[in-house]
């Protein structure tokens, strides 16, 4: 009997992919963490639920800077500290014409209950759909004690008054982050 062959393109990534190894299929993020061709192009849009009700959008920001950081969790320890950080020198991000959004996968209820705890002044959406998180490329597979999942890799962009990504700080260590963005925000 005749053994059936899959069609070029399943067997294009069937060979030695991620997908082959039983893992969630994706779309490849885009080259967004590659600095290469990054910088100056257009951030991409989104639109989506923010906390305190209402939503959040890139159009909001027209005409000021935005630090657009992602992070994978809240309330847990090192999301909770960065959003502290940023918390702290929203003041001095203002005065120098830049508004700060963070955004994780979790439900806009947990990022209710997220800010109101720490008692955290920035703003916060939520992309539970992953669109937005995957437009920028920080929808990604990670590995934690040997397992492999799909997860925010922790990245912040500096998008200009002009909607133009000015800069990109992929895979932060949150030690220091903020007043180095700070530093960035007011040199742009």
């Amino acid at each position: 009997m005749a053994q059936k062959t899959a069609p070029k393109t399943a067997r294009r990534t069937a060979q030695n992919t991620p997908q082959s190894k039983g893992i969630a299929r994706t779309k490849p993020a885009k080259p967004w963490l590659d600095s290469a061709g990054t910088l100056g192009q257009k951030a991409p849009n989104f639109t989506l639920p923010r906390d305190g009700g209402g939503n959040a959008s890139l159009a909001d920001y027209a005409g000021r800077k935005l630090v657009l950081y992602f992070y994978p969790k809240a309330d847990t320890s090192g999301c909770t500290n960065e959003a502290i950080d940023y918390s702290r020198l929203k003041g001095q991000f203002s005065r120098a014409g830049a508004d700060i959004l963070g955004v994780s996968a979790d439900p806009v209820k947990a990022l209710d209950a997220f800010k109101h705890k720490h008692n955290l002044t920035i703003a916060l959406a939520s992309d539970e759909t992953h669109k937005m998180l995957k437009a920028y490329g920080v929808w990604q597979e990670k590995t934690m004690y040997g397992r492999k999942f799909l997860g925010i890799v922790r990245s912040t962009f500096l998008i200009g008054p002009d909607r133009r990504i000015a800069q990109v700080w992929p895979r932060v260590s949150v030690d220091g982050h903020a007043a180095a963005i700070l530093a960035a925000v007011k040199g742009l």
